[in-house]
């Protein structure tokens, strides 16, 4: 019997591969963080978007589900040459969050601002159907 030495960062590795192959290839490059609270009459999802435009944002809503995707660039530092990063924290690339809400939602009535890298999407509770794009202003 051969005894061979654990080396739990390739176990890890190992995993991740696994998982990226459950995944496949349109796994997000990093997931914003949200919040999403309801009112009365609405809900409100705000998103931590930080270097993002307008442009690069796209939401979509149908009757109980809303998803919000976008990708954000490299960071222009990232061009500079040399030998090695000590630490990259700052998630870039494609991001993609879907959210099922327990009520019916009034599609036509949803607004979305982008105000200091934080997303708000207001959703009005509604008991009719529609799906439709929405721009953020």
């Amino acid at each position: 019997m051969a005894f061979t030495r654990w080396d739990p960062l390739r176990d890890l590795l190992a995993l991740h591969e696994q998982l990226g192959h459950l995944v496949g290839t349109d796994a997000p490059g990093w997931t914003p963080p949200v919040d999403l609270y309801e009112t009365a009459a609405e809900y409100v999802l705000t998103a931590e978007l930080p270097g993002l435009t307008r442009e690069q944002i796209d939401i979509h809503a149908e009757e109980r589900r809303i998803v919000i995707r976008g990708a954000r660039g490299a960071d222009p530092g990232r061009d500079i040459p040399c030998e090695q990063f000590h630490r990259v924290e700052r998630g870039h690339g494609r991001f993609s969050r879907a959210f099922s809400l327990p009520e019916i939602i009034e599609v036509d009535g949803i607004i979305a601002d982008l105000k200091d890298g934080i997303l708000t999407i207001t959703i009005p509770k509604a008991a009719d159907r529609g799906t439709r794009r929405i721009d953020v202003s």
